[in-house]
C-alpha cells in the first residue's frame, strides 16, 4: 500500500522479473468492493475482479460458467474488489443482472441480495476502512438470504455470513456486540436478521472463549444460531410488530418452528447432526449441568439463553424491551432458579452491562458502554450526557471500575434522547494495550 494513500494500491507491470536497472511502470488503483451475488455467471466478466491488495482474480473478460467455479475463485474471502475506473462497466453488467432475474421471476429476496457494493462509493476510502463492517449492509444482506431460503444459494450466502462474522468478532468483539445490541435495541423492521447475528456472535464468544469448545463445534454452534429460526422468519418479523396477541395458528407455527427449519435445512442439503440437533433443541427449556447432555443439545442449551437474550433486549409493539442487563441477569438463572452453566458462561463473555448498554454513573452521568472490562460489571463506558442532562460535544471516556464513575442503574434505549450513530461510537470500541486480550 503507498503511504499516505488511503485506499489505493500500487499495480506493478514489468517484463520479466523485476530487477535493478529495469524501470517498473507503476500505477494506483482505487479498489471499490463488490458483492460476489453480482457477478454475472456464464457471461464475460465487464472489468477484472481483485482481492483487498490488488491481486488479481479473474481478468475482464473472463467467464464465470457456473456458481461453484465462482465460489472456488473467491475462495473463502469476504470481500471482493474491482477498480473504480472500471466502476461504471460493472455498473451496467448489474443492470443487466437485474433485468435478467426480472425476466426469470425470481424472488424479492434473490433481487435484494444482488447488490453493487454492500457501501456507497462515497465511502471507499482507505483499504482498511473499507474492511470494517457495514452493519446496516450485513443486516440487510441477512435479512435477505433468511426471507429467500433457495437451496442453491442460501448455504454459500450463510458460510460467507458466518465467516464475515467470525472475523469481525475476532477483530473487535466489543465493537462487534456493540453494534449488533445497538441495532437489537432500537428497531424492529429487520428483526430476525439482527437478532440471529447477535445469538451467533454472543454464543460464538462464550464457546470459544469461556466453555473452550472445539472449532468443529464452534462451527456448527455458529450455522445453528443463523438457522434456528429459518422455519418461521417471516412470522418472527411480523410479530415484532404485530399489537395483537397471538392466534392460535401463530402459537402452532412458533412451537413448531424447530422441526420446520430441520427439514428445511436437511432439504438444503445440510447433514451436520450437531447444527441439527441444536436446531431442534433449540427451544427445549431443560434445566441442569451441559456435561451430561449430547454434544447438539450442549450446543441447544447455549443458544437457548442467548436466543432468551436477545428476545428480551427487542422492542416490540406490544411491549417495552428489557434493560440489556437485566435480560443478561435473567440468563443466569435457569427454570429451577439455580444458576445456569450456559447463562454463567455468556455473562462471562459478554458481561452484565454489555457494549451498547446505556448506564448512569454515580457521577450522575449517562454513558453507553463501549468495552467490557477486567470484570462483569465494570465496563469502559463513554459518556453522551453530563451530569446536567446536557449531550456532550464529544462522547467523554470513563473507566467504571473508578470510585467516581461507578455504575449505579441501567437506562432503557428509549430514555436516552441524544443523536449518536454508529459510525461516532465503534472507533471508541478498538483494542488499546489497556484491555484485556480476547
Amino acid at each position: 500500500m503507498l503511504s499516505g494513500q488511503p485506499g489505493r494500491v500500487c499495480s506493478s507491470l514489468a517484463v520479466g522479473f523485476p530487477r535493478k536497472g529495469i524501470g517498473i511502470i507503476k500505477r494506483t488503483m482505487n479498489l471499490v468492493p463488490v458483492n460476489i451475488d453480482s457477478i454475472l455467471i456464464g457471461q464475460p466478466l465487464p472489468c477484472a475482479l481483485r482481492d483487498v491488495s490488488g491481486v488479481l482474480l479473474a481478468s475482464q473478460g473472463f467467464m464465470v460458467n457456473n456458481r461453484q467455479e465462482l465460489e472456488m475463485m473467491v475462495g473463502r474471502r469476504s470481500q471482493i474488489y474491482i477498480d473504480a475506473d472500471q466502476s461504471d462497466n460493472f455498473k451496467r453488467g448489474y443492470v443487466n443482472r437485474i433485468n435478467d432475474l426480472v425476466r426469470q421471476d425470481r424472488s424479492l429476496g434473490q433481487i435484494a441480495e444482488v447488490q453493487i457494493s454492500p457501501y456507497d462509493n462515497k465511502k471507499a476510502t482507505a483499504v482498511e476502512a473499507r474492511d470494517e463492517p457495514d452493519w446496516l449492509d450485513l443486516q440487510s444482506q441477512t435479512h435477505a438470504m433468511l426471507r429467500d431460503a433457495n437451496g442453491d444459494t442460501f448455504l454459500p450466502r450463510l458460510q460467507r455470513l458466518q465467516t464475515e462474522l467470525e472475523r469481525h468478532t475476532l477483530r473487535n468483539p466489543d465493537g462487534t456486540l456493540f453494534a449488533l445490541i445497538h441495532l437489537s435495541s432500537s428497531e424492529v423492521r429487520k428483526y430476525s436478521a439482527t437478532h440471529a447475528m447477535l445469538v451467533c456472535v454472543m454464543c460464538y464468544l462464550a464457546a470459544r472463549e469461556v466453555l473452550k469448545w472445539p472449532p468443529e463445534q464452534l462451527s456448527a454452534l455458529c450455522n445453528a444460531a443463523l438457522t434456528m429460526n429459518v422455519g418461521m422468519t417471516e412470522l418472527q418479523d411480523r410479530l415484532a410488530q404485530q399489537k395483537e396477541q397471538l392466534t392460535p395458528e401463530q402459537t402452532k407455527r412458533i412451537e413448531s418452528h424447530a422441526a420446520r427449519s430441520v427439514d428445511l435445512l436437511q432439504g438444503m442439503g445440510v447433514a451436520d447432526a450437531l447444527w441439527l440437533e441444536a436446531v431442534m433443541f433449540h427451544r427445549a427449556h431443560t434445566p441442569g449441568p451441559l456435561a451430561p447432555r449430547s454434544a447438539g443439545k450442549r450446543l441447544a442449551r447455549l443458544i437457548q439463553r442467548a436466543d432468551m437474550f436477545g428476545a428480551r433486549i427487542a422492542p416490540r409493539v406490544s411491549r417495552l424491551p428489557d434493560a440489556p442487563s437485566t435480560a443478561m441477569q435473567a440468563c443466569y438463572f435457569d427454570e429451577n432458579k439455580q444458576i445456569d452453566e450456559a447463562g454463567a458462561a455468556l455473562i462471562k463473555a459478554i458481561g452484565i452491562y454489555s457494549p451498547g448498554t446505556f448506564v448512569r454513573l454515580t457521577s450522575n452521568e449517562i454513558a453507553v458502554v463501549v468495552k467490557r472490562g477486567l470484570n462483569t460489571t465494570t465496563p469502559k463506558v463513554a459518556v453522551l450526557i453530563n451530569r446536567h442532562g446536557m449531550a456532550t460535544g464529544e462522547p467523554m471516556l470513563r473507566d467504571t471500575s473508578q470510585a467516581d464513575f461507578r455504575i449505579v442503574a441501567s437506562v432503557p434505549h428509549r430514555d436516552v434522547k441524544v443523536n449518536h450513530s454508529l459510525e461516532r461510537l465503534l472507533p471508541l470500541t478498538k483494542n488499546s494495550a489497556s484491555d484485556r486480550p480476547w
